[in-house]
């Protein structure tokens, strides 16, 4: 049963609705954290970090940056799923101090101990899916309790990431069960938002084919997805997880093919999904490749992450943005200055691996692109985040 929604929220407005606070730290630390790690990178600066440099650059990423985000994301969608009341003010204001919080025990986890760092890092992401699930469970929304779950496994990858930089030196299991989750949620969510929103631009505004909706196919390939995620997991490099790997970036490439995207040109708010869907399937061929021996490993991983991760959590956050806060559902000029410069990082990130005598270029195109990506979302859309619309000087 829906239940009545308040008039109005009279408290801060950064703290009216959850993707308010975490799209705008989110974004900010997903910059912040990457010109950290460029003079980490090359020696020029040292971290109070238990991590080695590599892994808190990748722990900050993983399990950093993108828990704000899908927490965000999370937090906006369950209150439409149930009809229940959103969290906000105080409750929320503990979740944004929990996940800060987090970030400097791990910064500082050489001064704090590796176990402090773990307790109150992962405590984040272990109160996001209770309080998800006690939404979930009391709108008695229970097909989406599989969001819950995978938050609680990225809960587990984040556990098994410090147990294992502690107790070995270096993360790898911990690292590719997070990217796997990040994945998944991506094929899920992904698959259900974007021939929905695609549908629904094209009947008013382009008439014709309609992306096919989420059906059997979608739920084949998303549990295909999942299972040869498992074998990436536990053995990524070998030819039978390779066959996997490419069989199900095939799979992706037709399911996106399936979504009308080539209608959505005029409409970059819309394709700007399409394109970062579309590292999901090269994601997968890219590790398929690697499994063979064609690229090195980390070619496959950085399409996921730095191309599909970073480049759907722009698209979602400017879209819903925009749409929970009364402007139009239409890319600006700057909102798609920001789309191209995730596009630029993402692929100039992939090229690193692949040209390695042009690496180290490349890497700092990827960096800065990445980085002028995240502060130009913070600096475009912050000021609709924190409750100011500039047009009317109001609070929105």
């Amino acid at each position: 049963m829906a239940v009545s929604r308040p008039r109005s929220y009279q408290g801060w407005a950064l703290l009216g609705a959850g993707f308010r606070p975490f799209f705008l730290l989110g974004s900010v630390y997903a910059g912040l954290a990457i010109l950290v790690w460029l003079p980490v990178f090359h020696g020029e600066i040292t971290l109070l970090s238990a991590f080695a440099p590599r892994d808190w650059h990748v722990h900050e990423m993983l399990y950093g940056y993108l828990p704000a985000v899908i927490t965000g994301f999370l937090f906006t969608a369950i209150p439409n799923w149930t009809g229940r009341l959103p969290i906000q003010g105080t409750p929320l204001l503990a979740l944004v101090v929990v996940w800060i919080a987090g970030r400097l025990a791990v910064t500082l986890s050489a001064e704090t101990g590796w176990l402090t760092a773990m307790l109150v890092d992962a405590s984040f992401l272990a109160l996001v899916a209770a309080a998800a699930t006690r939404e979930i469970v009391a709108g008695r929304n229970w097909k989406n309790l599989n969001v819950v779950i995978l938050v609680l496994l990225l809960l587990a990858g984040n556990l098994a990431f410090h147990l294992e930089a502690h107790f070995n030196g270096l993360a790898e299991t911990g690292i590719r069960i997070g990217i796997a989750v990040v994945v998944l949620l991506i094929s899920l969510i992904g698959g259900r938002i974007i021939p929905s929103f695609t549908r629904n631009w094209l009947v008013r505004e382009n008439p014709g084919r309609l992306p096919a909706p989420f059906n059997r196919f979608d739920i084949i390939v998303v549990a295909i997805t999942a299972l040869t995620l498992v074998g990436w997991i536990v053995s990524s490099g070998s030819p039978l997880t390779g066959a996997a790997l490419a069989l199900t970036g095939l799979l992706h490439l037709v399911r996106l093919a399936r979504w009308a995207g080539d209608r959505t040109f005029r409409e970059r708010l819309l394709l700007i999904l399409h394109v970062g869907y579309a590292f999901v399937p090269a994601g997968f061929l890219l590790n398929a490749a690697s499994a063979f021996g064609l690229v090195a490993p980390g070619a496959g991983v950085h399409a996921w992450m730095a191309g599909a991760a970073g480049t759907m959590t722009l698209a979602v956050m400017s879209r819903a943005t925009l749409g929970h806060t009364g402007q139009p559902l239409t890319a600006s000029r700057a909102t798609q200055a920001i789309y191209l410069a995730i596009i630029v990082a993402a692929l100039a990130r992939v090229c690193a691996v692949i040209e390695p005598s042009h690496s180290e270029p490349l890497l700092y195109v990827a960096a800065f692109a990445w980085t002028a990506a995240f502060f130009g979302f913070a600096i475009v859309f912050g000021p609709l985040l924190a409750g100011v619309d500039r047009r009317r000087k109001t609070v929105a």
